[in-house]
């Protein structure tokens, strides 16, 4: 589908060229005496998993850019020199597993902690040597306005659905914080090229941090291979709509290749934003969903990210884990386990889940003594009121639990704020009965893909010793997962009742049906693991940028509006002074014109052509060597009042159905139809859609009906549109009629009516009378113009090989025209040009046809 930002192209000031060369990569830097750092991963580190083939050539290179590198930095006890080693646990490092082998791999981003301003060139050549990180050193101040005021006051909640209805709840928009993230962003991308190697790199960004990323490396590279995954959710286009700088940041996203999301439910609110906010719409092709902006076609990923198998299986055998799991199993002997893991924030719903516990012990008496309800609380990543509340409310409904119905030895809920090593909480992964996710919202949780694989254990060498498995999943249904685990229970959090029903549910379910949903779920998260989704988004990504290398790239707009038009290499600007030249040396020539959108602006409320273009189609059409048509979409009555004072114009309406050589012929029709009974099925259809869908009217013309959508809501619009679609193909399945929709329309017409049949049969007339002409100008602006342009294509190549040709659309497109006007101005300049060269002269003989005998003009007239 062709997006609206195609048709508006006015707030351009220009061309700007930017091809630009291949950066050489940044040389490996020597070891700085006086830093010491862990062992690097050399050839582990590297190693992959993946055995898909991959096109991607031995000498690309992924540059994977987020807020935090994947390392861990301490000072060494001397206070000299830092530490460092990997984060085992960082997503960014897992999922190296997933590129091709022989793919090296770049990090940029922040280190957790804070390098002196003296030690930092030295930390940089450090880590770039021993780690391929390229770390971003951010001032205190800027970085605690950015990661503690925008991303996390702004940002975070707003795409968690929490809106900033009072000063108190999260806080109302302050431009200063957009100005950091903006600035942290422009940090960001100047480390990415210090290092890149635009032809050979692939460059991979992470999550809502830098979201304006994009547009800062595209505006340097036009051709960069850019792709972003988004880590949290993506709100409703109701919700996001309320940000004040909502289309920067959509439009930023727009600049990268391939977009990726957790789920659809996510991506679909994008597209809705994109549609809503920026007139764009999207097409999903052979599995791919794909939005057409400026040339580019940006690619819209859905998968959710997967766990890292290896690094689990290894805590699984850790010695440190079975020691604790024994341990467990002694504390918790004879007690059914309930676990919950999850940071202590607003969105994670652990005063829920607290809230379910109760009602459960209050509705089932004989879990009292039974039934103990574990709860990890990882510490808050954010700061503010918020967190205490969450806090409070925690610590408030635990103890109010265990007071009520503990008694000695015997405590309900067991709430652990301690930090927890990683074995130990594999260890209670291991002997939890059920996990519980209550998350009102949620990016990707992956504590249940965690459980899930620890539940099922190493598989011992000793088949006889071998039994079943099972698990019990409760999950929220707003989060990532919950789409990709069928088999647990779903719950809606803020169900107090349901959920503690869900409880009961899960611990008193047969054991089969246990082993069953828990054999199910861990196949797909053992199939989906993060070396599955890291392959699968950079294969795609290779896909998506496969036709870089051809196209000519235009950078338009200022600032975060920045944006590149895509084109073919040979498609490029009518210069006015390339086709005046052409028309001076042109013997007969054809002028066919659209109207609206190419002579008169689509966003003009009053669509009557103008004193100036009146003129300059009757200087046109004064010479007699000029055909001169208006090819238009409009009724013949209305095209027919509006040009009543241009008598030598020529004049096809309703596409080409109705047209006629100048005012004094009759009007003639491009097919033969004469019985429009359809209408009488069609149009009662059409009124029903009408009357359903606010905004929308239906056109009745003398050989089609229109129904139009423009002015409804944009996603209802679209869906009543495919409904009527449908709907119309069914009923009119044996009319000879065809059913065809376009930018905020759904049409029926005879069939064989087009632009491109009736301009065909114009040159032709032309050429049978002996005026083929030399010189053949046709400008339009939108899908119905394409018809024409390739209709001319093929009848000068037939008739005269070597007569000039100007298809031209308005706006840089994607179009079978050769050239592009920017807009109605540049069309009117263009013809103003032409019209200048006219000096009166002799006929020569023109129009005379046995096939239209009614011709008595000695002119021609062509367009639209």
């Amino acid at each position: 589908m062709m997006s609206k930002s195609y048709s508006n192209l006015l707030d351009l000031s220009g061309e700007y060229p930017t091809f630009s060369r291949g950066g050489r990569r940044l040389p490996r830097a020597v070891t700085v005496t006086g830093f010491c750092s862990e062992n690097r991963d050399d050839e582990n580190a590297n190693s992959v998993t993946s055995d898909a083939a991959s096109s991607i050539g031995s000498h690309d290179r992924a540059i994977i850019v987020a807020n935090i590198l994947p390392l861990h930095a301490q000072r060494r006890a001397d206070n000299l020199c830092w530490s460092f080693s990997w984060d085992e646990d960082s997503l960014l490092l897992q999922l190296k597993d997933g590129l091709p082998e022989d793919m090296e791999v770049l990090y940029v981003g922040c280190l957790k902690v804070e390098v002196e301003l003296s030690e930092q060139d030295e930390v940089a050549a450090n880590l770039l040597e021993n780690f391929n990180c390229v770390p971003a050193f951010l001032p205190p101040e800027l970085r605690a306005r950015f990661y503690h005021g925008f991303c996390k006051q702004q940002l975070w909640p707003l795409f968690h659905y929490a809106l900033p209805l009072t000063p108190d709840n999260g806080g109302r928009f302050d431009r200063s914080l957009w100005q950091a993230y903006v600035s942290v962003n422009k940090v960001f991308a100047d480390k990415v090229m210090e290092v890149i190697s635009p032809d050979d790199d692939y460059v991979w960004v992470h999550d809502y941090h830098l979201m304006v990323l994009p547009t800062f490396l595209r505006k340097r590279f036009n051709r960069i291979r850019l792709g972003f995954f988004l880590h949290s959710p993506f709100p409703s286009s109701e919700i996001y709509r309320t940000l004040p700088v909502r289309e920067h940041i959509l439009r930023a996203l727009l600049n990268a290749d391939l977009i990726g999301f957790h789920t659809f439910d996510y991506a679909r609110h994008f597209l809705s934003c994109c549609s809503r906010m920026l007139g764009l719409e999207y097409e999903s092709k052979r599995g791919y969903i794909g939005l057409e902006y400026y040339g580019r076609t940006v690619g819209i990923k859905i998968m959710p990210v997967g766990i890292h198998m290896g690094q689990l299986e290894a805590g699984l055998r850790h010695s440190d884990t079975e020691w604790r799991i024994g341990e467990l199993k002694a504390q918790f002997d004879g007690k059914i386990v309930l676990l919950g893991v999850d940071d202590m924030d607003i969105f994670k719903g652990i005063g829920l889940k607290f809230l379910a516990m109760e009602e459960l012990l209050n509705q089932h008496p004989k879990w009292r003594g039974k039934v103990v309800m574990v709860q990890i609380a990882n510490p808050a990543r954010g700061k503010g009121k918020d967190v205490l509340e969450v806090q409070h409310e925690a610590y408030t409904v635990a103890k109010r639990i265990n007071e009520r119905y503990g008694r000695e030895g015997y405590q309900p809920v067991l709430l652990i704020d301690r930090h927890v090593p990683y074995y130990e909480r594999i260890a209670y992964y291991t002997m939890a009965e059920c996990c519980i996710v209550t998350a009102v919202r949620d990016g990707m949780n992956l504590i249940p893909y965690e459980y899930i694989v620890c539940r099922q254990g190493i598989l011992s060498s000793d088949e006889a010793s071998w039994t079943p498995k099972k698990s019990m999943l409760i999950v929220s249904e707003f989060i990532g997962c919950s789409p990709s685990l069928s088999g647990a229970i779903r719950v809606n959090p803020w169900n107090i009742e349901a959920a503690a029903e869900a409880m009961n549910t899960a611990i008193t379910m047969p054991e089969s049906e246990k082993q069953a949903r828990h054999e199910k779920h861990y196949k797909y998260v053992s199939s989906h693991n993060v070396a599955y989704w890291a392959q699968s988004f950079i294969s795609d990504l290779e896909r998506t940028c496969r036709e870089h290398s051809r196209r000519r790239c235009y950078g338009i707009g200022f600032g975060l509006g920045f944006r590149v038009v895509a084109l073919d290499p040979n498609f490029r600007k009518l210069l006015t002074e390339h086709i005046v030249s052409a028309y001076k040396r042109s013997g007969y020539r054809a002028i066919l014109l659209d109207y609206d959108g190419t002579m008169v602006s689509q966003a003009s409320m009053n669509k009557t052509p103008s004193p100036e273009v009146i003129s300059l189609l009757n200087t046109l059409c004064s010479d007699p060597n000029n055909a001169v048509f208006i090819v238009s979409g409009r009724g013949r009555q209305i095209l027919n009042d509006w040009f009543s004072s241009c008598k030598n114009l020529g004049l096809a309406a309703e596409h080409g159905y109705f047209y006629r050589w100048h005012q004094d012929a009759e009007w003639q029709t491009c097919v033969p139809v004469t019985d429009f009974d359809w209408k009488q099925v069609a149009l009662p259809v059409m009124r029903l859609y009408t009357e359903s869908t606010d905004g929308s009217s239906v056109e009745m013309k003398e050989s089609a009906l229109v129904w139009h959508h423009r002015d409804a809501d944009p996603d209802f619009g679209s869906w009543q549109a495919k409904e009527l679609l449908d709907h119309l193909e069914s009923v009119l399945a044996s009319e000879p009629v065809s059913v065809k929709s376009g930018q905020y329309i759904v049409e029926v017409k005879p069939q064989g009516v087009s632009k491109g049949v009736v301009v065909g049969r114009l040159l032709s007339s032309m050429a049978n009378r002996g005026t083929t002409p030399d010189f053949v100008v046709c400008v339009g602006n939108d899908r119905s113009d394409e018809d024409m342009f390739e209709s001319i294509e093929k009848s000068m190549a037939s008739q005269s090989p070597l007569a000039e040709v100007f298809a031209c659309t308005v706006g840089q497109k994607p179009s079978k025209a050769r050239y592009y006007l920017d807009d109605t101005v540049d069309v009117v300049k263009m013809l103003q040009g032409l019209a200048s060269v006219y000096e009166p002269a002799p006929p020569r003989g023109l129009m005379t046809s046995s096939s239209d005998s009614n011709l008595d003009s000695p002119g021609l007239t062509v367009l639209d």
